[in-house]
């Protein structure tokens, strides 16, 4: 089986801060990690190799150069060669130019590599977006069925069984390949890189695919141009303060402070 798994850097949530006067997010010294819902795809795949070692896997990123480090993260844990789609022409890009260029760099790896994907893995969203939109507008642009919601998938003679989270437990679903399915947090966790394949993945060339080498993309529908939504404005929401038990030797006790701090606090 031949794997895709679209993968993206962000910045550690823990980290995360607001510039004031821009809305912009801060990036200097911010330290960036790949998605983690992209990591649970990838272990997805690598679950499939474990069952049929010939299958093959592939990490695609869209992004800065820095995006580079994510992708060998990904070959040190799993993959077996990353694509690096960037140029300046694609910043600013929302989810629906973003899964456009996507679909038409995943279509030039095809044609790079010989052979087409069986299934492309995705998260089912990014942390510092949490839209859900780009996977499965993937899907559509190359007009192929889509599962979401995964936690875990299982080859079948007619293409593959997901196995996926609803709102009352679990189903599972036999989808056909090609087909693009998004992961979300899975009872296991992503298994660790061998110290061989860090190695490894420290050396690996990994190809850049800029608008030049995308000879099919239309620019009018990639970056701020492609983009029909705009960020307005971002915002950091203000901490809550921590609250006040209310504990005295009595419930009459208890409800007199209460009353008594909350008209302090003019609440009442």
């Amino acid at each position: 089986m031949n794997i895709l798994v679209c993968v993206k850097q962000v910045p550690d949530t823990n980290e995360i801060k607001i510039d004031p006067v821009t809305n912009t997010l801060v990036r200097d010294g911010v330290p960036s990690i790949v998605n983690p819902f992209d990591g649970y795809a990838l272990e997805a795949a690598a679950r499939l190799r474990d069952d049929a070692p010939d299958t093959r896997i592939t990490v695609l990123s869209m992004g800065p150069k820095q995006a580079e480090n994510a992708l060998r993260e990904c070959l040190a844990i799993a993959a077996d060669n990353a694509y690096l789609v960037t140029d300046r022409i694609f910043g600013g890009s929302d989810t629906l130019a973003t899964s456009y260029i996507l679909s038409r760099a995943i279509a030039k790896v095809e044609e790079l590599e010989g052979a087409k994907f069986d299934a492309i893995f995705c998260g089912k969203q990014a942390i510092d977006g949490d839209t859900a939109q780009v996977g499965p507008e993937i899907a559509e642009h190359l007009g192929c069925p889509q599962v979401t919601y995964a936690l875990e998938v299982k080859s079948a003679e007619d293409g593959l069984h997901v196995y996926r989270e609803a709102e009352d437990g679990k189903e599972v679903i036999g989808v056909q390949t090609p087909c693009l399915i998004t992961f979300t947090k899975p009872s296991f966790d992503p298994r660790f890189p061998t110290i061989k394949r860090k190695m490894a993945a420290r050396k690996a060339q990994i190809a850049q695919l800029t608008a030049a080498e995308l000879t099919n993309i239309d620019p009018e529908h990639a970056g701020l141009k492609g983009s029909p939504t705009k960020v307005k404005r971002t915002y950091v929401p203000p901490r809550k303060e921590a609250g006040v038990v209310v504990k005295e030797e009595t419930t009459e006790a208890s409800a007199h402070k209460l009353y008594e701090l909350l008209s302090k606090a003019h609440v009442i």
